[in-house]
């Protein structure tokens, strides 16, 4: 399996398992008396179920985000340098030949 395909699985299961700890976490701490509806509730399991996937989706991206952003970039340091600035003459009129289209009012029908 490629590197790349392993590092997407890896950071998507770590994403998907704080998901799942954050979920707990709302569930324990009982926000928005959640601990209440999902008991109380014939649809209950179903709304966690929802509640871990969706949140799983934000985290695992938000998780391979940081995987790929902190992938190193190796620099053998000949890349470039100072390029010497472009004169630009600003004192030199520029003519105009053709005036801009005088503002037509539209009325309603």
């Amino acid at each position: 399996m490629p590197k790349l395909i392993r590092m997407y699985i890896t950071n998507v299961l770590i994403g998907f398992g704080i998901a799942a700890a954050f979920v707990a976490m709302l569930l324990y701490f009982n926000l928005a008396n959640l601990w209440h509806l999902v008991t109380h509730s014939d649809a209950g399991i179903l709304a966690v179920v929802i509640l871990w996937f969706a949140n799983g989706i934000v985290f695992a991206g938000v998780q391979f985000a940081i995987a790929v952003m902190r992938m190193k970039d190796e620099d053998n340091g000949s890349g470039g340098g100072r390029r010497d600035p472009i004169r630009v003459d600003m004192t030199r009129m520029v003519r105009v030949r053709q005036e801009a289209p005088a503002k037509r009012h539209f009325t309603r029908r």
